[in-house]
């Protein structure tokens, strides 16, 4: 059995929701309420232990890469699906067939200091990554190895 090499990801949070500062304190947590068939299945089919995870604020004032977190379990049923009283409840799923999936995922670090959308967009290095597309609402996507590096890197300068 070969290993393989870690892949890349990034994932979006709501730093009011849950932020890089949650994670750090809880040090691990299952990433629940993903609703969108694309970011379903790249959990379900290629996320594994070990994956690094570039943990990123949405919806913040700016919005960016804030750390680091890894993929500490596979993907697993989404238990806020089945419950009426959670907000991602989807009353078509059902446990013996679920439609939605979680990882779970592990504190890494916390950047000293956060990576700006902005910051993003002024590397010509990384104008391909899909964060930074026109449209892209996904909220886990993949990264490339060079993208993840160079984002740590910019996250701990300064």
């Amino acid at each position: 059995m070969t290993k393989t090499s870690p892949k890349y990801w990034l994932a979006k949070s709501e730093a009011t929701c849950y932020s890089i500062d949650d994670l750090k304190k809880d040090k691990t947590t299952c990433w629940d309420g993903i609703r969108n068939y694309q970011a379903r299945n790249f959990m379900r089919d290629e996320m594994k232990v070990g994956d690094l995870v570039l943990f990123y604020h949405s919806n913040a004032e700016p919005p960016g890469v804030a750390g680091v977190a890894k993929v500490v379990k596979e993907a697993y049923p989404d238990h806020t699906q089945f419950d009426p009283e959670e907000q991602h409840y989807d009353p078509k799923s059902k446990p013996d067939n679920p439609a939605w999936l979680m990882v779970d995922l592990g504190f890494v670090e916390k950047f000293k200091n956060l990576v700006s959308l902005e910051d993003l967009r002024s590397r010509k290095e990384l104008a391909d990554m899909l964060v930074l597309r026109k449209g892209q609402r996904l909220s886990l996507m993949p990264v490339e190895e060079k993208h993840f590096e160079l984002v740590r890197q910019m996250g701990s300068q300064r």
